[in-house]
């Protein structure tokens, strides 16, 4: 309202200027607005001489990493794989005393920490490693030694994570030298993984082909008596065990070795001899397990045979079904056919007499374990034959008469079903069946199955009908099916 009076008074005295700058004159200053986008700065041990010193454990510390770097001559940790995100921050710990340590970060995003040692980011030696690819996240820090932590994010992710350093207390086993003794079989034992380690000089089981966590417990076991023995690890995740003789991590010799990938966890244990086992996880897992030790159990013998109801004529395929719990696989099988015979691997064999035979599978494993197996064969040798087929020679549509079909048994009385079929356009139709007693070789020689057939009008229009029978023993197979079937002469039909 001010400036509106003034300006009136400038418009007749003074002119648009005068007006103008009375105006903006007379206008309130504003103070400039602050920024609502909070600036991130690097973190204070962003660089490796600012690293943050940890003075005593459990030390726990939040950090963005966002706009953290990664200063010339600095190296990626191992196991990220060319992947980090290039933004790291630094920690320092001096143990006071040798003590196992646990490394851990929580955050949202995948992350990579490498423990080192040296005085320069271009000259530090890698101690562990650790991240989503694997990699170990515990190591024995020795009294005096400066570790330096380095942590960063993968796949170009960053933000606010939580770095966590522990001491944890080492297992009594944990190392070679403190194996723990077996007293007796069979021993059990469960144990926490999660805070073992691997010592400098220990060698890595033949059969974890390098995927070994690192991890590892020792078992020592003397036997006063050679033995085969059978270890087993039962956990919640995928476990490796090798066994040794030696007298040093370095100077051990593997004489078994199972693992996810396969393998055996059986041997022959001699007497007198030291045998110390190694347990660990896979692939950088690790948590509880049972390790179990005892004497390795025998085999299970077993076989089959085909066929199962065997002639004299045939030759019987015998094929071994054993299993071994130990998982260390058989030596050549050894056969007894009970004729007198004798047989290996998985063998044909032909019994030359009908006869019951008591075969027998000896199995002996590779460690040394048997086991036997015994089944009873039974021989027999069923055959019928059909030795006649009588038709008529002629009939008229509508006619009614006699077919008889003669069979004879030569080796057992036999029940058997006789099967007549008629010819039609096509091929042969089933039109009728009897089932009798056959006995073996009556005094006529044969038994006679008599069947009766009505001539149709088809069978006229078509002007002859072709009769075929079929012999089929009820429960049995027949050895020489060759004379099972017969077909007569036509039958000449008129209307």
């Amino acid at each position: 309202m001010v400036c509106a009076k003034r300006a009136g008074a400038a418009f007749v005295f003074a002119g648009l200027t005068t007006l103008l700058a009375s105006c903006t004159r007379d206008l309130p200053v504003e103070p400039p607005r602050p920024s609502l986008t909070p600036q991130l700065v690097a973190p204070s041990n962003d660089n490796f001489g600012n690293a943050t010193v940890i003075a005593a454990l459990p030390f726990s510390d939040s950090v963005d990493i966002t706009v953290a770097t990664m200063e010339a001559g600095e190296r990626a940790p191992s196991c990220s794989f060319d992947s980090s995100s290039q933004k790291t921050v630094w920690y320092a710990f001096t143990p006071t005393a040798t003590g196992q340590i646990s490394v851990s970060i929580n955050a949202p995003f995948s992350t990579v920490v490498a423990v080192d040692s040296g005085t320069s980011p271009g000259g530090l030696a890698e101690v562990i490693c650790s991240s989503q690819f694997g990699g170990i996240s515990t190591f024995t820090a020795q009294a005096g030694t400066t570790y330096y932590l380095q942590v960063d994010g993968m796949f170009g992710q960053s933000g606010l994570l939580q770095f966590r350093l522990d001491s944890n207390q080492l297992l009594p086993n944990d190392h070679f030298a403190g194996a723990l003794s077996i007293p007796a079989l069979p021993f059990s034992n469960t144990v926490d993984m999660t805070n073992a380690t691997a010592e400098p000089d220990e060698r890595m089981p033949s059969c974890a082909f390098g995927s070994a966590s690192r991890r590892t417990v020792w078992y020592a076991f003397t036997p006063t008596a050679t033995k085969v023995v059978m270890a087993n690890v039962n956990a919640g995740f995928s476990t490796v065990i090798a066994a040794y003789t030696g007298g040093s991590p370095a100077s051990l010799t593997e004489v078994a070795c199972r693992s996810l990938f396969g393998g055996t966890p059986s041997f022959r244990a001699e007497a007198g001899t030291t045998y110390f086992f190694q347990v660990d996880g896979m692939f950088g897992q690790a948590g509880v397990l049972q390790f179990v030790l005892d004497v390795a159990p025998p085999p299970v013998a077993n076989f089959g045979f085909f066929p199962f109801d065997p002639s004299m004529f045939d030759n019987v395929q015998f094929f071994d079904q054993s299993f071994d719990p130990g998982g260390v696989g058989f030596a050549p099988q050894a056969w007894t056919f009970g004729d007198g015979t004798s047989g290996t691997g998985n063998p044909t064999h032909r019994f030359v007499a009908d006869g019951d035979y008591s075969v027998q599978l000896t199995v002996t494993t590779l460690d040394g374990r048997t086991a036997v197996a015994s089944q009873t064969v039974h021989v027999r040798t069923h055959d019928v034959a059909i030795t006649r087929l009588s038709v008529p020679q002629t009939a008229r549509s509508g006619q009614t008469k006699r077919l008889e079909v003669s069979i004879n048994s030569k080796r057992y009385p036999e029940t058997v079903e006789v099967q007549l079929f008629r010819s039609v356009p096509g091929g042969f139709q089933l039109f009728g069946s009897l089932t009798q007693s056959v006995p073996m070789n009556p005094k006529n020689g044969t038994t006679v199955f008599v069947f009766n057939y009505t001539f149709t009008a088809n069978d006229a229009q078509i002007g002859k009908v072709t009769f075929k029978a079929v012999a089929l023993i009820a429960g049995a197979r027949d050895a020489l099916p060759a004379d099972n079937e017969a077909i007569g002469p036509p039958t000449r039909v008129s209307r």
